[in-house]
């Protein structure tokens, strides 16, 4: 008999078709009465959120940007202040998710969260914020938002390469999930059926971007993913990415897409039967290859270099994301995860150079 422990976070989850229309009654479920409206400057369907806040809407912030910089938080407190705002709605990706985390873990207010992509960050406890070219996480129970309305209609205008990106980035939540040390049945389940998901609904929104049934399929997957993040600690991925966003300025679900699957083959040595168990769910013989063939398929970035960044700077990333330790299932050692970050730079295979195989001597 294998013993486990499940931490089971208290996040009311609304999902299906126009569930937009009970954002003003949720708010009110929270005992908000002057909302502050948080979007990004390129947010899509804010007009039918504050359409439905009406008399509750007391203030907008469309500031919201990647990585949540502390001094765009600042400028929303000074909003939030100024008009004695007692609730907050965010609509949007993960960033203005992380800046909706980031007023309410300062000021104590509800949150009411309207994601339009993937992320998944919605159902986390977890923030990262950036400052003077650094990205830190923290968690703490106050971060969490109190509602989520999961509403497929505000994904079906989602460009295909965001929606591309963004999914690949709740696959990296369940893959990680996988081979955490605090990993449990629920989170299993919950991580393998969103692999699946993905796997199967990807191909079907690159092909028919307005399929909403594909779409529900990405949307639920997001969210169980999510949860599985909430439920349990992130590994090398997620450490990597981090460092590629907060200290290089690298493009969030883009760079979680492209270095995925070079995590797996970095991992799989020591994960093998992890790798088994999301090679059988995908339908495909490995599991690093068959998330790089499925990106590659769906039209997504497989190469660093393409999203900017600069060659001179892959030893500089990996002694940074291997400066401290933190679990996974291979221990994260420089020499390793520069090697790795030099497939993902040239978009080699995954492993390539591990295996001195094709490309690995570009």
């Amino acid at each position: 008999m294998r013993g486990f422990v499940h931490t089971t976070d208290p996040v009311r989850v609304v999902f299906g078709t126009g569930t937009v229309n009970r954002v003003r009654e949720e708010a009110e479920r929270l005992g908000a009465r002057r909302t502050l409206l948080l979007s990004s400057p390129s947010a899509r369907s804010v007009g039918p959120v504050r359409a439905r806040l009406g008399p509750l809407l007391a203030a907008e912030f469309a500031g919201a940007a990647p990585h949540t910089p502390v001094e765009v938080t600042e400028r929303a407190l000074r909003v939030l202040r100024e008009s004695d705002v007692d609730g907050l709605v965010a609509i949007g990706g993960g960033s203005t998710t992380g800046l909706s985390k980031a007023l309410a873990v300062r000021t104590g207010l509800p949150q009411i969260i309207v994601p339009t992509t993937y992320a998944g960050s919605e159902v986390t406890s977890v923030l990262g914020e950036t400052e003077n070219g650094r990205k830190t996480t923290r968690s703490d129970p106050k971060i969490l938002p109190d509602t989520v309305l999961y509403d497929v209609d505000f994904t079906l205008g989602l460009p295909v390469a965001m929606s591309v990106t963004s999914a690949v980035n709740a696959l990296a939540h369940a893959v990680e999930a996988l081979y955490a040390p605090e990993v449990d049945h629920v989170s299993e389940d919950r991580a393998l059926e969103a692999i699946a998901l993905i796997a199967r609904a990807l191909p079907q929104v690159a092909a028919r971007p307005s399929d909403p049934d594909a779409r529900t399929d990405l949307l639920h997957a997001a969210w169980l993913a999510g949860t599985c993040l909430a439920a349990v600690g992130m590994g090398l991925h997620h450490k990597l990415c981090h460092t590629l966003g907060g200290s290089f300025a690298m493009p969030h679900a883009a760079t979680h897409t492209v270095v995925l699957p070079h995590v797996m083959a970095y991992n799989a040595p020591a994960a093998g039967e992890v790798m088994r168990r999301i090679a059988r769910v995908m339908g495909v013989d490995d599991a690093p290859g068959g998330a790089h063939d499925l990106i590659a398929r769906v039209g997504g970035p497989t190469s660093l270099r393409d999203l900017g960044m600069a060659e001179t700077d892959l030893a500089r990333a990996a002694e940074l994301a291997t400066a401290h330790p933190y679990p996974n299932p291979r221990e994260p050692d420089r020499e390793g995860v520069e090697a790795l970050l030099v497939d993902a730079w040239y978009g080699r295979e995954p492993g390539a150079s591990s295996r001195g195989g094709p490309g690995a001597a570009d």
